[in-house]
């Protein structure tokens, strides 16, 4: 209230200034109209800040809020557009996930291969194992035949015999 006491204060001197100078020069105005009293021009202005001054304040406010409100979606709307920049700096999404689904089979057949090739390998160690013991036999075999044939050529040799 004393603000609009204030504003009404600094409103009236003015209003004196033009009232008295209406008394100095009355030549352009029409007749009918009378001189107005300052206490009533005071009170009608003190009247009217203080209907219209709360309504004007909390306006005032409301617009500060809204103006604070649009500052952070203004920053928010950047950070996003920002976001957007990035994702469309990166290079062809679509071309890294196709070239990645390209490395993965090439990893899923090297893998198959890897798997194939074990199991062969582990086959063919098996095979050499058994081809290793049958010559082992086979070599046993022939050694037993060569010490059998020695052994009958020993029995089939003479003999000198023994005298009695």
């Amino acid at each position: 209230m004393e603000e609009a006491g204030q504003r009404a204060g600094g409103l009236a001197p003015m209003l004196h200034a033009a009232d008295s100078s209406n008394d100095v020069s009355d030549e352009g105005l029409p007749e009918d109209l009378l001189p107005v009293n300052t206490s009533a021009i005071d009170q009608l202005s003190d009247g009217l800040i203080s209907h219209y001054l709360p309504n004007l304040q909390s306006s005032k406010l409301a617009l500060q809020e809204l103006t604070q409100n649009q500052v952070v979606l203004l920053d928010t709307l950047d950070q996003e557009i920002s976001k957007f920049k990035d994702c469309n700096s990166i290079p062809d999404i679509n071309a890294l996930f196709s070239e990645a689904k390209y490395y993965h089979n090439k990893l899923v057949n090297i893998r198959k291969e890897m798997i194939m090739l074990h199991d062969k390998t582990s086959k063919l160690k098996k095979r050499a194992l058994k081809l290793q013991q049958k010559k082992q036999e086979e070599n046993l075999k022939q050694e037993q035949q060569r010490e059998r044939e020695l052994e009958r050529e020993k029995q089939l040799t003479a003999k000198p015999a023994k005298r009695t």
